[in-house]
């Protein structure tokens, strides 16, 4: 009895401020885009097709970021600081050599890059103006993500909660500001959200920093220790890290596939899917949460050895991830028209947007079992091989061929086509429920 409670409220207490966190964080994208959609529709598009960049790089080091968690949380169990502390430095120097790359490649092909997500000449100037100022924000973004991955491993999550609070507040003010030309200041557009995003980005990083030499004192990280490597610790921590930037890459990857397609085929496709995908993150915050608190879950209870610990906690975790997809489809449903009011789009983009969320209302309750099953459980527990090939045959071997012949050889509506991009949010739980129940993975555990 005294495990349950300690399992709910360890389980709890970091979903929720992880909930929190990606919410608040979400919302300065959905004031970016109630923003932008005031000031001009054409902006509204040509930022969310930067954001698209934006997003796989954020999966990139979001999986640099889990991998640090999951091999972390296991020396957090045996209470052995030394080696986290190598294997954060592996995963800050992999992220800052990924930010500096993303950086100088969207500085040299600006107008290409953005033409990648629409035809459409205005919005690709809107999208340029935006990139060149944000931009900016890759290098800190990355160490902001590493170190608060590091702390998360350590089961420290409320710093997160509050530095996304203090973000919001600053970047939304800044985009008032800046946007619309408010107080005297000159009128961006466009630009002006890209001013605020980066000035949040700045103080976000030197605010975590600041709190990090300060207060923390689990793993007492400095800047000597970041330098220091060692070869051994990240070999495995590569080898456990690959597959999952595999993964969180190829599945940014399918994210922007679907504004590619949605932007080929209308601009109002294109503005619709910004709306709704903002709107269907937010609502996706509970399982990016509960796929989160799990790794660290799982992964603490094998550091700890107690393996048919392991199996029991991952059948109650499954059957509180039915329970958030339940509540997370509801929510999203009920939703929509409050916030599609929100926006000033034209008729046809906010009827498309009405009905993207409709869709997404039915494939928010099978992702919310499945990404924290595949994510939190079978990853958390050392098989994050298993979440890559399940991923490479359903997105790039089924959705993404469907979606493109559906869109630009049948010609199907925007609506159909959004089915197909989701649809294996629906068709991947029942290899989730299997591995998370028979697979190797437990097998090897009870070998080891």
């Amino acid at each position: 009895m005294t495990k349950d409670r300690a399992f709910y409220r360890n389980f709890f207490s970091i979903f929720t401020a992880l909930v929190l966190q990606n919410v608040i964080t979400l919302s300065v994208n959905l004031a970016d885009n109630i923003m932008l959609g005031a000031y001009s529709e054409t902006a509204l598009s040509g930022v969310a097709a930067v954001n698209q960049i934006q997003f796989v790089y954020q999966q990139v080091l979001m999986a640099l970021g889990d991998g640090l968690v999951i091999f972390c949380s296991q020396y957090w169990g045996r209470r052995q600081t030394g080696p986290m502390k190598m294997i954060s430095a592996s995963a800050m120097r992999t992220a800052l050599v990924i930010a500096a790359l993303l950086f100088a490649a969207v500085s040299l092909r600006p107008g290409q890059i953005v033409g990648l997500f629409t035809t459409e000449q205005s919005i690709i100037a809107e999208g340029v103006k935006y990139l060149y100022i944000v931009r900016f924000t890759y290098i800190f973004f990355a160490v902001t993500v590493i170190l608060l991955a590091t702390l998360r491993s350590v089961e420290v999550v409320k710093i997160a909660l509050y530095l996304s609070v203090m973000t919001f507040f600053i970047n939304c003010s800044i985009n008032y500001v800046f946007i619309y030309g408010r107080f005297g200041a000159p009128q961006l557009g466009a630009a002006g959200a890209a001013v605020g995003t980066l000035t949040a980005r700045i103080v976000e990083c030197t605010v975590l920093i600041t709190y990090i030499v300060k207060k923390e004192k689990n793993l007492q990280l400095t800047i000597r220790g970041y330098v220091q490597r060692d070869p051994v610790l990240s070999m495995d921590y590569f080898k456990v890290c690959l597959p999952m930037v595999a993964v969180q890459g190829l599945w940014g990857l399918n994210t922007a596939l679907q504004t590619v397609i949605l932007g080929h085929m209308s601009a109002a496709a294109l503005a619709a899917n910004s709306v709704a995908s903002t709107s269907f993150l937010m609502v996706k915050s509970a399982a990016a949460g509960a796929s989160s608190a799990a790794s660290v879950v799982i992964g603490k209870t094998v550091g700890l050895g107690d393996l048919e610990l392991v199996k029991r906690y991952a059948v109650r975790l499954q059957k509180i991830f039915l329970v958030i997809g339940a509540a997370s489809a509801v929510l999203l449903y009920l939703i929509r028209i409050p916030v599609l009011s929100l926006y000033d789009l034209s008729p046809a983009a906010k009827d498309l947007a009405n009905t993207f969320l409709i869709i997404l209302s039915v494939v928010c309750a099978g992702m919310s079992y499945q990404m924290p099953t595949n994510n939190g459980i079978i990853r958390g527990g050392g098989n994050a091989v298993f979440v890559v090939k399940m991923d490479l045959v359903s997105i790039w071997m089924i959705v993404i061929p469907l979606s493109l012949y559906m869109a630009f050889v049948v010609k199907a509506s925007p609506a159909v086509v959004v089915c197909c991009l989701n649809a294996d949010q629906i068709f991947k739980c029942v290899p989730a429920y299997l591995e998370s129940h028979y697979g190797n993975w437990i097998k090897k555990l009870t070998r080891e």
